[in-house]
């Protein structure tokens, strides 16, 4: 029970890195508000509640400030406090710069860095209190070029950046502040994303050929480095890189 009485907000917790990061924190003791834009997250907090934890789910979209701000602020007042801001809610737009839309751009910029940036602001007046933590779902990518990931590239190397910028300003106030990258992890974004290749079981194959190991990621092994930095007293700034050998 390594965060029992903590109270954690998930963002993007209906699937992949969310869902299971959700679970594993409800299983170690912590209450958890699991958002998503769409009704996913529902079915997670079933999950946390049937096997005893307790979770709520908030449903809004986190670049709208007005949602952003009641996601931090119902939590809140629901449990007392807030302990843990992992801003994992993401997507990927695939795409160079000449051939991304300014439209696409916008989208991943406004989900992957206004985001955290919004969720984070309204959650650290609470987190202050607390001397909480907040862990920022960065990528790989943020370190190492990757095809067709322009957009996407550019929104968490912001957010890796951010978050040594963030881990420095509030360091006075007992606010830690990490980041995780995964490699290239199986998710339902990524099966989707799959699905759009002329030859989705070619595309899968040059996916796992660009890990060391040879194979992709489990969403909990991502989730463990998650719990990790919510519980590593010692660490801020830190990004951790759970990428099965990509970046050596």
């Amino acid at each position: 029970m390594k965060l029992k009485g903590k109270v954690a907000v998930i963002t993007g917790a209906g699937a992949g890195i969310g869902e299971a990061t959700a679970i594993l924190f409800a299983k170690e003791g912590a209450k958890v508000c699991c958002h998503s834009k769409s009704e996913s997250a529902l079915k997670v907090v079933e999950k946390i509640r049937d096997s005893g934890g307790e979770a709520f789910f908030s449903q809004g979209d986190v670049s709208v400030v007005e949602d952003a701000r009641r996601i931090a602020d119902e939590t809140a007042e629901r449990y007392a406090k807030l302990d843990i801001l992992f801003n994992n809610a993401g997507i990927v737009i695939p795409g160079r710069i000449d051939n991304t839309s300014p439209e696409d751009w916008d989208q991943t910029m406004a989900v992957n860095v206004r985001g955290p940036y919004l969720l984070s602001k309204f959650s650290i007046p609470y987190l202050k209190k607390t001397k909480g933590c907040i862990i920022n779902n960065a990528s790989v990518v943020a370190l190492k070029g990757v095809k067709d990931r322009g957009p996407y590239t550019a929104s968490k190397g912001a957010l890796l950046s951010m978050t040594r910028a963030m881990a420095i300003d509030y360091i006075e106030d007992g606010i830690r502040v990490n980041c995780i990258s995964p490699g290239t992890i199986e998710t339902p974004s990524l099966a989707e994303r799959l699905s759009r290749f002329e030859d989705p079981d070619a595309a899968r194959a040059q996916f796992i050929a660009r890990q060391p190991m040879g194979r992709l990621g489990t969403p909990g092994e991502i989730a463990e480095g998650v719990l990790y930095l919510a519980v590593a007293k010692f660490c801020t700034g830190m990004n951790l890189l759970v990428d099965g050998g990509m970046t050596m």
